[in-house]
């Protein structure tokens, strides 16, 4: 027995993590009041760094398609650049070549390009 009681304290003594941990006095651990500080702790990195940049690109992405004219130059999400030439609702005709039109929704615009852009390419 006493050898037994010696290699379980030298396994003990090689992982002290196990050892504390399988120890009923050193604590129960998180209280109620620390498990509510990492929630909101949690909640709070959850909206630095995922929510509010996802939100502020929308925003910006919105405001992009509101102020689209006649004339500007765009890239559509698909890689297409050409020169708006019809705008309604929904949808915008880019022209992407002499006389070659093509009918996009206003949320496959990408970006917006500096004027001449296009001459450019």
């Amino acid at each position: 027995m006493k050898a037994l009681l010696n290699a379980l304290t030298v396994s003990l003594a090689a992982f002290p993590a196990m050892a504390f941990a399988q120890d009923p006095a050193a604590g129960q651990g998180m209280g109620v009041i620390g498990q509510i500080i990492f929630f909101a702790g949690f909640i709070l990195i959850f909206y630095l760094l995922i929510w509010r940049p996802q939100s502020k690109r929308a925003k910006e992405h919105k405001s992009l398609m509101a102020g689209l004219n006649k004339g500007d130059e765009v890239v559509t999400s698909g890689g297409i650049a050409g020169r708006i030439t019809k705008v309604t609702d929904d949808f915008i005709v880019v022209e992407v070549a002499d006389n070659v039109e093509v009918r996009v929704q206003k949320v496959a615009v990408a970006t917006v390009l500096p004027k001449g852009t296009l001459k450019d390419i």
